[in-house]
């Protein structure tokens, strides 16, 4: 099995390594703090991440040090870095782990994001569910503060950084940047019209810059290592350096799996991950997390890197996998992707409120052997009707487990809604769906 040199998994892997402040500094963290707070100016700093092609690993991949750069330097006011650890995407643990296992590497990288973009206050809007990571991190707060790694004079340089954790509420719609600003400000976690866009007007109206936890673990490792070195990982230029996968699903070794963009999935599924737990046939994975459109074996051998998967005709997403083996019926699954977004759904715009609804109800109806022969053509319209009229991303993700398994899987649709034909004039009408 080929081996990959790890940057944000290799401290964790140490024995006896617990995330500490003596820990991490023995293995030369906060090095890259005082780099750039000796030598270096902000917009150094902003050019050498530009450099290192790092693409934001919450979903939707855009260049780290572009968003950085459009933050007015000349703001009157205050600017503000928000953490997005809202990790909420079934099929993604990664974040949970980079927190709870080795802290001040992204508490670091925050730091360091503050100096670049002009930032003394930053957050950290983590998942409410965790309460352990939340806990973890205050500790790691109170060791850097008494180090002066953060708090007021930073290393001595005049410079005020002070990050704070900010427990959300469990609302999944909050992983999008504005809508976790709005939690943030303490109002309902709602998707803004953009523009503005938040570099402009994001927390409290002033400019800020959001970015994931996995995309903050970088920054120190650029800084240490130069732009040059991370460009050069994975699948320049347009998808470089490492990235942490999430694998999970019908698999011998489920887990977080760090390799260079551009290892394909069938590398990640059967090698790292073993293969097939049953060791049944491959039937079907998502690629990048619950909004990500399924995949078939057919695809094993495309590269996981953020263009080859687009053009594979799904996203590469949070990068959490989930396989599916033979045997599993591929409406149940879009059915059981669908209640979850129709839950999740924050009921700001109507074709998502009513279509989810909607999408869910016909599902059950055909999963409970109730379908109807036009319940093909319901879904097939209702699909059509979400995407692109939402104001965030969300309607687009909430259709991709339908229309991706009625392209792949149609038969397995038409199958259920044949037994039903067959069998309904035996069977008594119940309600399949209730609010």
């Amino acid at each position: 099995m080929t081996t990959y040199e790890k940057i944000l998994l290799k401290n964790m892997e140490q024995p006896g390594y617990t995330g500490s402040l003596a820990d991490y500094e023995g293995t030369g963290g906060y090095r890259a703090l005082r780099t750039v707070l000796k030598e270096m100016q902000p917009d150094q700093v902003i050019e050498v991440v530009k450099k290192s092609g790092l693409r934001g690993r919450g979903g939707a991949g855009f260049p780290t040090g572009v968003k950085w750069g459009f933050i007015p330097k000349n703001h009157p006011g205050p600017k503000y870095l928000c953490c997005n650890a809202d990790e909420s995407e079934p099929g993604t643990f990664k974040d949970r782990q980079l927190m709870e296992r080795d802290p001040h590497q992204m508490l670091e990288g925050m730091a360091i994001t503050c100096f670049a973009i002009g930032a003394q206050t930053a957050y950290i809007y983590i998942r409410g569910e965790f309460r352990l990571g939340a806990k973890i991190l205050e500790q790691a707060l109170h060791e850097a503060n008494a180090a002066g790694y953060l708090g007021k004079n930073v290393l001595g340089s005049g410079l005020t950084i002070n990050i704070f954790v900010h427990l959300g509420a469990g609302a999944y719609i909050c992983g999008e940047e504005t809508a976790l600003l709005e939690s943030l400000e303490g109002k309902r976690g709602m998707p803004r019209f953009k523009p503005p866009f938040p570099a402009t007007h994001g927390l409290y109206q002033n400019p800020t810059v959001v970015n994931n936890v996995e995309t903050m673990a970088n920054v120190p490792h650029i800084i240490n290592r130069g732009g040059e070195w991370f460009a050069s990982i994975g699948s320049p230029p347009k998808s470089c350096g490492t990235r942490v996968f999430c694998l999970s699903g019908h698999v011998k070794r489920p887990g977080n799996y760090e390799a260079p963009m551009g290892i394909t999935f069938r590398e990640l599924i059967y090698e790292l991950g073993g293969g097939m737990r049953s060791d049944k046939p491959l039937k079907a994975f998502i690629p990048g997390g619950a909004s990500a459109p399924f995949l078939t074996p057919d695809h094993l051998d495309v590269k996981m890197d953020f263009e080859s998967v687009a053009l594979a005709g799904s996203m590469l997403g949070s990068g959490g996998v989930t396989v599916m083996e033979e045997g599993t019926n591929m409406v149940w699954a879009a059915l059981r992707l669908m209640e979850f977004f129709y839950h999740e759904s924050c009921g700001k715009c109507t074709p998502c409120r009513e279509g989810t609804s909607w999408l869910v109800q016909t599902l059950q109806r055909i999963w409970n052997k109730r379908g109807r022969p036009e319940d093909i053509g319901v879904l097939d319209e209702l699909c059509g009707n979400i995407p692109g009229r939402t104001v965030c991303a969300f309607g687009d993700a909430a259709v991709s487990p339908i229309v991706s398994t009625l392209l792949h899987w149609r038969e397995e649709y038409e199958a259920l809604i044949q037994e039903a034909q067959e069998t309904m004039p035996r069977n008594k009408e119940i309600p399949v769906f209730s609010h």
